[in-house]
């Protein structure tokens, strides 16, 4: 597979938390909705890198709940960015979600 983020992808990845990999994910995101209207490929290739953080996160998650929870994101972000919007997600959705885990890794935990 062709990485973009390549040295996360050879094991860097691993020594973050799992909160840190939910708010990196969520930092792409970020990118992903501010050009959205503004540079629709480079929109496309943050949603794209954030798709792949969520699969290095799921390669290495050992238990059911987190592993349900991050398929179901990976699952809504692919419908959102790239499909029809099924599930009626918002910019704003995704700020609330991604913030609680981006506050959380700058505190420490």
């Amino acid at each position: 597979m062709n990485y973009q983020h390549k040295e996360l992808a050879k094991g860097r990845w691993k020594e973050f938390s799992f909160v840190e990999q939910m708010a990196h994910i969520g930092g792409e995101v970020e990118r992903a909705m501010n050009w959205r209207s503004k540079n629709t490929d480079y929109s496309k290739r943050a949603a794209e890198r954030a798709l792949e953080l969520i699969d290095l996160t799921l390669a290495e998650l050992k238990g059911f709940p987190r592993l349900k929870e991050i398929a179901r994101v990976r699952e809504t972000l692919v419908d959102y960015f790239f499909g029809s919007n099924e599930y009626k997600s918002t910019d704003e959705s995704w700020r609330k979600y991604f913030f609680c885990f981006t506050y959380a890794a700058r505190k420490g935990y």
